[in-house]
């Protein structure tokens, strides 16, 4: 891995590179977007056939199009009881840990007569999308339906494309099955958000679309945002690692690798204060790659994406840390809770040497669909509220009204509403 001083004209370089990888930056793909979408609106399940033909190289039909109960059964047999049974553990983490976040709807009152409180509803229909192919993850699957139940949503929608056999991953299927999803059906890409979005023959409209894909379903996402409510728009994957001179350099390499192997355009990123440890992270990391099977991803992401940052200091360290505002920061340091009150800005943070960023990916219970690409600035990982929705509430009786009803008019008024003056108004003539 190549490794660079860390200084303000590094910083921005890399900062700048890094903002290559977002979907934002593929306008080019955003009128075949549209084109589908639109396609898909008009036609509907015709559509969805056509482009699994040409796409995923399937024979499905409207008669096949929806994923049975034979053929998740199928699939439980296929994933094997050892699989199977680790999968219900991570659930059952999953399940207890986004148990913590729900809310409670509140109601207040007043000695005037005022009642004032929150509502929460959830969702009643969400859209899961889960990647198929290479990059079929059942864990996604976990992370994105088990909140949702968790939420108290009543109807879960799931899309995932079918391969050539015509049958969607059988990981998935089983990770399906385990969260409790309630139908399945065979699409993916655009064209899947768009039947998510705005309704099909046979795929209901829903109310909002969750879950992780490739370049074509983040700008689609992107597109039907307004008419649906999304999770995010999701760019590649990345990791950015903290490490004092004391940090294990073979775990250090590790868990970048861990990353980079997703897929070309993900990020590994160590930021250090020690020369000695650079080095011998970069080391290491040229030994894991004699032998890990995905060599040939690992090392493109890493040359356009993996960088070894030497910081002059903590200090300097940490803030680059939060300017870069990674989806998973793992801090590899002497005193990790020390550390942690400084990061400001991250998906995830992992802290100490054995908690290593798989663990957030499969197993420990916090979601990891988390925000990508700086949006950790302002994104929060998926939980429990993205399936829900506040409503407030609001009571006067003629006595508290009566007190403040001079207020309002007067506020309205000078707005230029005189007709929000006049509601109040009528009430007291």
């Amino acid at each position: 891995m190549r490794i660079v001083a860390l200084t303000p004209e590094t910083r921005k370089d890399l900062l700048s590179n890094l903002l290559k990888r977002s979907p934002n930056q593929y306008g080019q793909y955003e009128e075949t977007v549209k084109d589908i979408i639109e396609q898909v609106k008009q036609c509907g399940d015709d559509v969805l056939l056509e482009l699994a033909h040409r796409f995923d190289h399937n024979e499905i039909t409207k008669e096949t199009l929806k994923v049975t109960e034979a053929e998740i059964e199928e699939a439980v047999q296929e994933v094997g009881p050892e699989l199977y049974a680790v999968m219900e553990k991570s659930a059952a983490n999953i399940r207890a840990f986004h148990e913590l976040q729900k809310r409670n709807s509140f109601i207040t009152t007043s000695e005037d007569g005022s009642v004032l409180g929150q509502r929460i509803t959830p969702l009643e229909k969400v859209g899961v999308y889960v990647p198929g192919g290479k990059a079929a993850y059942p864990s996604s699957t976990l992370m994105t339906v088990i909140p949702a139940k968790v939420a108290g949503v009543s109807r879960i929608v799931m899309t995932s494309p079918a391969g050539p056999d015509g049958k969607v991953n059988a990981g998935t299927l089983a990770a399906a099955r385990i969260a409790g999803v309630d139908e399945i059906y065979k699409t993916g890409g655009a064209q899947a958000i768009a039947a998510l979005a705005f309704g099909t023959q046979q795929i209901p409209r829903v109310d909002k679309i969750v879950g992780p894909g490739n370049i074509f379903v983040a700008l689609a996402k992107k597109a039907v945002f307004g008419y649906v409510s999304i999770d995010s728009i999701a760019g590649p994957s990345e990791i950015l690692v903290l490490a004092d001179e004391k940090a294990n350099p073979r775990y250090a390499a590790a868990d970048l690798l861990s990353q980079a192997e997703h897929d070309e355009l993900a990020s590994a990123i160590l930021i250090t204060t020690s020369s000695e440890l650079a080095r011998r992270v970069s080391d290491e990391v040229d030994g894991f790659l004699q032998k890990l099977e995905r060599r040939e991803i690992i090392e493109k992401s890493l040359e356009n994406y993996g960088y070894i940052l030497v910081a002059d200091d903590m200090d300097q360290a940490i803030e680059a840390a939060n300017e870069i505002a990674s989806e998973h920061l793992e801090l590899l340091v002497q005193n990790p809770y020390e550390v942690m009150p400084r990061i400001k800005n991250a998906g995830a943070i992992f802290m100490g040497e054995y908690s290593s960023e798989p663990l957030g990916d499969y197993f420990a219970g916090p979601n990891h669909v988390l925000p990508t690409n700086g949006t950790a600035r302002f994104f929060s990982p998926l939980s429990v509220d993205d399936y829900i929705k506040k409503s407030s509430l609001i009571s006067y009786s003629r006595s508290a009204l009566e007190a403040v009803h001079q207020d309002i008019e007067l506020f309205a008024e000078r707005e230029g509403l005189t007709a929000h003056a006049n509601s109040i108004h009528v009430r007291f003539e």
